[in-house]
């Protein structure tokens, strides 16, 4: 055997020593990606129930509405601090870019009526660092101080240091306010609308809301660089709101979440389980919730996504579902 021949020889069997090697550490899961989530810190999802309530405007009993949803999904707020995060982004006069204030209002006292021993108001807008002006132009902070309610300004708020433990966006910790920590039932209070990163916009996006600007930016931009998607997944596992209620009385569609138009859907959403609102929210949006990649993802740890899973009380959402425009670039996401 020349030299020549010897060398290709070698050559050719460290060839297959190498990809024999990579083989099995394959088959042992040496290439696998880590788990983005623990099992033992997030249970399997299960069956859950979602309320969706008829209300065709903002001036009827909304208060009734919002109990009556409250109780459809046995929401405990008995004896318990609460904290309501509605969305409140910008201020553009005739727009539905944020939760109407009567609904806020109308939820903080049902809260009230169902024995909870305190309600506030926080929230921590990404695009204005002066939360009063959005506030005060918004009808919001005139409504809260009417009906006795504090508010909070989450990007000014005390803060701790809080372990992330999910792992979507290699952040391993997050400055959450305090209240949010020290509060016993928080409620996410989102706007049905339509988003031009993630398609649409709802419970789970909304807790984009409790990170601090001062240390986050604006428009809370770590997290943008970090990735929407994976970063709504972390926040929201994080802070881990515990009921959502849903404002579809007059949603937004087309280029939101503000520079889309109002539409008019006459739905209330409430559920315990953040995901499984989300989904019933994007059907009453007309868009099939199993293309929205960061909801699906959350139905693996956070809640259920599964609609057969779903049990819908209160309304048929098919009644009352439009169909919403879809943001530039996700118009797969239709129905």
């Amino acid at each position: 055997m020349t030299r020549k021949q010897l060398v290709v020889r070698g050559g050719a069997m460290a060839l297959w020593a190498t990809a024999g090697a990579a083989f099995v550490a394959e088959r042992m899961g040496a290439f696998d990606t880590p788990p983005k989530f623990d099992r033992a810190e997030f249970g399997k999802p299960g069956r859950s129930a979602v309320a969706v309530l008829g209300a065709a405007t903002y001036d009827g009993d909304l208060e009734g509405v919002v109990l009556d949803g409250l109780r459809l999904v046995r929401a405990d707020v008995r004896g318990k601090r609460v904290l309501l995060k509605p969305n409140l982004v910008e201020f553009v006069k005739g727009s539905s870019i944020n939760t109407d204030p009567r609904m806020v209002v109308a939820t903080a006292n049902a809260m009230r009526r169902l024995g909870a021993s305190s309600v506030v108001v926080a929230e921590g807008p990404g695009h204005r660092r002066d939360v009063e002006a959005i506030a005060f132009a918004s009808g919001l902070r005139e409504a809260l101080d009417h009906a006795g309610l504090r508010f909070v300004d989450l990007n000014d708020a005390p803060l701790v240091r809080t372990p992330v433990e999910t792992r979507y966006t290699g952040l391993r910790q997050l400055w959450v306010p305090r209240i949010l920590r020290e509060t016993e039932v928080i409620v996410s209070m989102p706007k049905l609308k339509t988003h031009h990163w993630v398609g649409v916009t709802m419970s789970l996006k909304n807790c984009f809301g409790c990170m601090p600007g001062r240390v986050y930016g604006w428009p809370k931009d770590v997290f943008h660089v970090r990735g929407i998607p994976e970063s709504i997944l972390d926040i929201a596992a994080t802070v881990r709101p515990s009921i959502a209620v849903i404002d579809g009385i007059v949603g937004m569609e087309g280029d939101g979440p503000i520079m889309g138009e109002a539409i008019h859907t006459g739905a209330v959403v409430v559920s315990r389980d953040l995901v499984a609102a989300d989904v019933t929210g994007a059907r009453l949006m007309g868009m099939d919730p199993e293309k929205v990649e960061y909801l699906m993802e959350a139905g693996r740890f956070l809640g259920q996504s599964r609609s057969e899973l779903i049990e819908q009380r209160g309304e048929d959402p098919a009644r009352l579902a439009k169909h919403f425009r879809p943001a530039p670039r996700f118009e797969h996401l239709a129905v």
